[in-house]
């Protein structure tokens, strides 16, 4: 079959390997920013925040002063200095205003209130006419400024509003605004996070005792070397797979068979969880070599079958468990609980993303499908259906058809996701052929390979939790004697 690239598709690619004679897929800019164009600008800043923390540590016996004790004033001085130098005075001067406000808000005490200063905050960062206004306080231009300004901006306000509500949760006093500056201006979180809960950080920072676990230098070192390889492969799929940009080509997609656009939309689920995991990963290896334990990696989306465990940035999703999803829906048993829970969540949500037609149809479809999910399992937790599958079923045949729904929720997770990584005229024409143009063949065999996956991954966590927790092994005779 004879192929016709589109104008859209030839710009996207730029030479890239000319020993190998490939050319590289160059539609990610946050990828190519960071490994490519501004890679080594990136690995500067990140190393000199190692070395001059270890310099610091070197000098500390001659001055006489314990600077482990003050390492997050000496972490938040380098990350100032850096920020500075980069983005100018007048962006620290921004920064710190908005600082300032909510740190004065936090002093209330008031939850409610620190979150209506925190979205308004954020708010000015997403809408016109405070968006515009606010970039004039960048000075300079260089290609990395708009994407390090609105970086810096939007965690800042995060962090800032996590330490408000955590003020709030504080009985005796007040934290001081300099726990608040050296929270925010850790500078491997400052532009591109994760999000760091203030209660975690402050905890971290500040605990005497840094005698590092056995072997975890050695583990920090394979993780370190598990996201260089990581790199590589993406680097190697960049240039000969060019998954992110055949999906921009619309033309070049109708002659694509139905398994090749439900591939093609998995693939991109993946790319973005490993290019989540990788960038998350090199910031978290600084961070973990300064004592403190960030937000895990995203979990996988091959291992995903249900809403409730869909994120790709995890700093975010605990920011956002912690202060709304949990805190208004509780134990997420109540249908009109969980309702509301999620629509705030989601409202959060978009307000971080910067509100538009894409984001809102992402938010809508996500929460849909979180409620979905619990409105299914109420249903069916009500006789006769749990009776039958309580009394009359065996484990496995209940794991068995548990799975059928499994397997149509994870295209569900795919198709509401994929709509925001490529675009919406994408997701659609993934779902209509699999869905109707591709019905019954293409539709049932991606259903039964999805569900045989999923059966694998279920019964992996079902030992993983036997393993975690093992059955109560019943007491012996002898045992009983003793007892008696």
């Amino acid at each position: 079959m004879e192929f016709v690239l589109s104008l859209k598709f030839i710009e996207n690619v730029k030479p890239g390997w000319h020993y190998f004679g490939r050319k590289m897929d160059v539609s990610d800019f946050e990828w190519v920013m960071w490994f490519t164009t501004f890679r080594n600008h990136i690995l500067f800043a990140l190393s000199g925040h190692v070395i001059f923390a270890k310099i610091c540590s070197m000098l500390s016996p001659k001055t006489g002063i314990d600077l482990f004790k003050n390492r997050s004033l000496i972490y938040m001085l380098y990350g100032s200095l850096a920020v500075l130098i980069t983005m100018g005075w007048t962006y620290i001067t921004l920064i710190l205003s908005h600082c300032i406000i909510l740190y004065s808000v936090a002093l209330v005490k008031r939850k409610w209130l620190c979150f209506v200063a925190g979205l308004t905050s954020l708010a000015t960062f997403k809408m016109e006419p405070f968006k515009t206004w606010q970039e004039g306080f960048a000075t300079g231009s260089f290609d990395l400024q708009d994407v390090l300004f609105y970086g810096g901006c939007g965690f800042s306000i995060m962090r800032c509003m996590s330490f408000a509500l955590e003020n709030c949760e504080k009985k005796d006093g007040n934290y001081s605004f300099l726990d608040l500056i050296k929270y925010n201006f850790y500078l491997p979180f400052f532009f591109f996070g994760p999000v760091m809960t203030f209660d975690r950080f402050h905890q971290q920072a500040n605990n005497p005792n840094l005698t590092r676990k056995e072997r975890e230098m050695w583990n920090i070192t394979i993780h370190a070397l598990v996201h260089l390889g990581a790199i590589l492969v993406v680097d190697v799929f960049f240039h000969f797979l060019y998954i992110l940009t055949i999906p921009n080509d619309l033309k070049l997609l109708k002659q694509l068979s139905d398994w090749s656009l439900a591939g093609l939309a998995y693939s991109n689920l993946v790319y973005d969880w490993v290019k989540s995991a990788v960038l998350f990963g090199v910031i978290n290896t600084v961070s973990r070599l300064d004592h403190l334990d960030p937000p895990q990696p995203p979990k996988c989306i091959t291992m995903l079958y249900v809403f409730a465990e869909t994120h790709f940035d995890r700093g975010i999703n605990d920011w956002l468990c912690k202060y709304v999803y949990d805190y208004i829906g509780e134990n997420h048993d109540a249908i009109f609980k969980e309702l509301l829970a999620t629509i705030c969540t989601f409202a959060v949500t978009t307000l971080w993303l910067g509100p538009c037609e894409l984001v809102y149809i992402w938010s809508f479809f996500n929460c849909f499908g979180l409620n979905f999910e619990l409105w299914v399992a109420k249903f069916f937790s009500l006789p006769p259906f749990s009776t039958i599958e309580k009394n009359l079923m065996p484990e496995a045949m209940s794991r068995r058809i548990r799975g059928l729904f499994n397997a149509v929720n994870f295209w569900q997770i795919v198709l509401y996701n994929v709509l925001a990584l490529n675009s919406l005229d994408f997701a659609q024409l993934v779902a209509k052929r699999l869905l109707f143009k591709g019905f019954p063949l293409s539709t049932l065999s991606v259903l039964f390979v999805t569900y045989c996956g999923v059966q694998l991954i279920k019964e992996r966590e079902r030992k993983q939790a036997l393993l975690d927790d093992p059955e109560p092994v019943p007491p012996t005779e002898a045992d009983k004697q003793k007892a008696e």
